[in-house]
């Protein structure tokens, strides 16, 4: 038998390094997220979508004139081509996310820059690209009720845009707010599953649509994307704030998890958590519905004896409150978390393509060695 050599597994590639970056950077412990240098304190509470995603692609916040020809570019770029929407109409019954996945990888068909796999070429795509994902979403949920999609305005700013093509009013100047702030608040957030598996992916030299769709569908999943859309499932399910502690306590001692908690990363609260807390409680004070913020508050102080085991509230828990309150359904809570993210994974993307090599990880073999191969007419049943 074969001596197998003596290595260290890191399941899950969990502490391991295996690229440098200047996109994000993240102090678990302390509980610190910054986007190319700059505080998400400060971002949340001061800049916008828009500017948020010329940082991130351009490594520096615009002048003025800067950023109204960058916001120009984006209303410039929203309308789907026709066949694209054809596309969104066949695969209407399915989840939006698999209806993002296929419009996103349908769209590398009809991008001028498809073929062009240079710096400036990448940057175009991932900017339409993030003007576009708005515009899927919300068209989808117009033609699975059998609606018209709202098209585009060429006026409104990023999150207002997408509210208004998901309602089809103009939404409020604190709901299309909140909305804005959700979006900078998910723009990047370093090697997570759904960004690592863009790079895997362009490390295979993968063309650009290729890698983000490869990303909703790891964004799709329960472990990473998930996460809002449990924690309303679970709010409905509690009913009251009275309800909350046992509640909790059943479920843990069940072996359930309570969605909106924890982190791979963090072991502080999420940085990102706290600038969606007020928002939930003044929203649902505003609407009339006081309990979801006091439900979720609820929550929270049931898991408090969790917090030194590094057990910490997470962006989700309050993101998913927000669009419960702006009525939007919960099965769009993932594709709105891809819609914040696309200037995240463009920007990975560009970073892997500066120094490109395939990621090739290896496995420690633990089954049989050298079995002898049995004809099949030998062999016993």
């Amino acid at each position: 038998m074969t001596n197998q050599p003596e290595v260290q597994i890191n399941r899950g590639l969990r502490d391991v390094y295996f690229e440098r970056t200047q996109s994000s950077f993240i102090d678990g412990r302390e509980g610190k997220l910054l986007y190319r240098g700059y505080n998400i304190h400060e971002l949340a509470e001061s800049s916008t979508f828009e500017e948020t995603t010329f940082l991130l692609l351009h490594g520096k916040l615009p002048t003025k004139v800067e950023l109204a020809r960058f916001e120009e570019q984006l209303k410039q770029d929203r309308k789907l081509p026709p066949e694209v929407l054809r596309v969104i109409e066949i695969t209407k019954s399915a989840h939006p996310m698999d209806v993002l996945r296929t419009a996103v990888s349908a769209l590398s068909a009809f991008d001028p820059d498809a073929r062009d796999k240079s710096e400036e070429a990448v940057l175009r795509k991932g900017i339409r690209l993030s003007s576009q994902v708005p515009t899927i979403v919300a068209a989808h949920h117009a033609i699975r009720h059998g609606k018209r999609p709202v098209p585009p305005s060429t006026t409104l700013g990023h999150a207002a845009n997408f509210l208004y093509m998901f309602k089809g009013t103009e939404p409020t100047q604190r709901a299309a707010r909140l909305m804005d702030k959700d979006f900078v608040l998910h723009a990047e957030h370093g090697s997570n599953a759904s960004s690592f598996t863009a790079r895997v992916v362009v490390g295979t030299d993968a063309d650009f649509h290729g890698s983000i769709t490869a990303a909703i569908a790891a964004l799709a999943g329960p472990s990473h994307g998930g996460a809002a859309e449990g924690v309303m499932k679970m709010a409905l399910e509690i009913g009251a704030a009275d309800k909350a502690h046992d509640y909790v306590k059943n479920l843990l001692a069940g072996g359930g998890r309570v969605m909106g908690f924890g982190h791979r990363v963090y072991r502080a609260e999420d940085p990102r958590a706290r600038h969606l807390r007020d928002d939930v409680k003044a929203l649902s004070e505003e609407m009339g519905e006081p309990r979801w913020y006091q439900i979720l508050e609820a929550v929270v102080d049931a898991m408090k004896p969790y917090a030194r085991r590094g057990i910490h509230v997470n962006v989700d828990f309050y993101a998913g409150a927000i669009y419960y309150l702006l009525g939007i359904p919960e099965d769009l809570f993932v594709p709105i978390f891809a819609i914040g993210r696309v200037p995240g994974w463009t920007l990975q993307v560009v970073e892997q393509q500066r120094n490109n090599i395939l990621i090739r990880p290896r496995m420690l073999y633990t089954g049989p060695m050298d079995v002898p191969y049995v004809p099949i007419d030998q062999r016993q049943a």
